[in-house]
């Protein structure tokens, strides 16, 4: 039995316990706050925290959008940021079409800034039309030029430098420098001053090409150019010449009509001139059953390889 007004409670040491219990934990929640080091990850129970998986998610999205327009071409690209745009956005497809009579492209920038020399002058102010002109210029190869000799008649010639595809191919150097010819045999090495107008200003380049017989006909049809050659080339010639038997022979009769002029009879000097060509007659024959001809020193094959291309790079 229980004493008058005195009534027993089941939950007053549960409600002093669960009020402890809720102490107790947040004192820890505020210790673990304290003890947290800056940049340190939170701490999550067996299920993910939503922004977590979102974060996940959205990171996982910009993958896939990264890849998909990577793989795209420029014009596919620019469809999709369009079609994005109108989507979000509002608006109306024609709002996005563009004025063909405006439209340049990079061929027309270049064509529009090209230089066939760039000088100092040329880079003082340069616009992004004129850069991407001269990048254009230093990927060409300026040793030899190809030339449009169509209207060579008219004393109008086109020259321009070559491309790496001609390069590799030849053209211009193994090959004949005309654009419309491919003939490789009797090439010509040619050094033309080259006049042209260019921006409104006139302007000087001298420049090489590489012809053969009937394009070197066609450069020459007005007034002859300066043909190139090599330094060996020209002495090789000129001892050959000095050598030759009609050198030889221009010099004996030269001797033989001033020895004649000293004759007074016409006679005379015709039966001298006649026994100054017999006596060389014999002469020559004598000298070429003399003996063997005079052995020449074989070249090896590097020296023939540098000859040759000493002939070719001018």
């Amino acid at each position: 039995m229980l004493g008058h007004g005195g009534y027993d409670s089941d939950f007053s040491d549960d409600e002093q316990g669960g009020e402890s219990s809720i102490k107790k934990k947040k004192k820890t929640v505020e210790d673990e706050l304290l003890l947290t080091k800056p940049f340190q990850k939170e701490k999550h129970g067996k299920v993910v925290h939503k922004q977590v998986a979102a974060d996940l998610l959205d990171r996982e999205e910009a993958r896939n959008r990264r890849f998909h327009l990577i793989a795209m071409d420029a014009y596919q690209r620019h469809t999709k940021f369009v079609n994005d745009y109108i989507l979000y956005y509002g608006g109306k497809r024609e709002d996005f079409r563009r004025l063909g009579e405006n439209d340049k492209t990079d061929l027309d920038v270049i064509r529009e800034n090209h230089r066939f020399l760039w000088n100092e002058e040329d880079e003082a102010d340069m616009t992004w039309e004129k850069r991407l002109a001269k990048k254009y210029y230093d990927k060409l190869f300026k040793e030899y030029c190809i030339a449009d000799l169509s209207r060579y008649k008219e004393n109008k010639f086109g020259f321009r430098w070559r491309i790496e595809k001609e390069v590799i191919s030849g053209k211009g150097q193994f090959f004949c420098g005309n654009k419309r010819c491919d003939e490789k045999e009797g090439l010509k090495s040619w050094e033309v001053n080259f006049g042209y107008i260019e921006h409104g200003e006139k302007r000087n380049a001298l420049v090489k090409l590489r012809l053969c017989q009937e394009c070197s006909f066609k450069l020459n049809f007005h007034h002859r150019r300066k043909e190139v050659k090599s330094k060996k080339r020209k002495a090789k010639t000129k001892i050959e010449y000095d050598d030759s038997p009609h050198k030889k022979s221009k010099s004996s009769s030269e001797a033989a009509k001033g020895k004649d002029e000293g004759h007074s009879s016409s006679k005379r000097s015709e039966d001298s001139r006649n026994r100054d060509t017999d006596e060389e007659d014999d002469a020559s024959e004598s000298e070429l059953w003399k003996g063997p001809l005079p052995e020449t020193d074989e070249k090896s094959q590097e020296e023939e390889f540098d000859d040759y291309f000493q002939d070719l790079f001018l």
